[in-house]
């Protein structure tokens, strides 16, 4: 079992840089990988970024690759979501998820625990 929580969201400028965190519980944090994932009004969840275990491999959407950055510290169980560059575009709840595996999928249903979101909005 594992709980998420995310914080960090909130409004920003457009061309800004934002930093999300996601903590999780337990003692198990270093056997998932984790994602994050995002959905905006009327749109699918779309996956943003994952990593996996050890932090090695990271993977991003396009939309969001080069602006980015996923990183972890297993030490204090915390991934990270460095955006830069933000864009109108990229306002949505992001939602960070875990996965029993080593290489983190972007198939949100791969996921074995979720985070309640945090909104991110950012303004023009």
């Amino acid at each position: 079992q594992v709980q998420l929580v995310e914080s960090g969201g909130g409004l920003v400028q457009a061309g800004g840089s934002l930093r999300l965190s996601c903590a999780a519980s337990g003692r198990t944090f270093s056997r998932y990988a984790m994602g994050w994932f995002r959905q905006a009004p009327g749109k699918d969840r779309e996956f943003v970024a994952g990593i996996s275990r050890t932090g090695s491999i990271t993977a991003y959407g396009d939309s969001v690759r080069g602006r980015f950055t996923i990183s972890r510290d297993n030490a204090k169980n915390t991934v990270y979501l460095q955006m830069s560059s933000l864009r109108p575009e990229d306002a949505a709840v992001y939602y960070c998820a875990a996965q029993l595996g080593y290489i983190a999928s972007p198939r949100g249903d791969d996921y074995n625990y979720w985070g309640q979101g945090t909104p991110v909005t950012v303004s023009s």
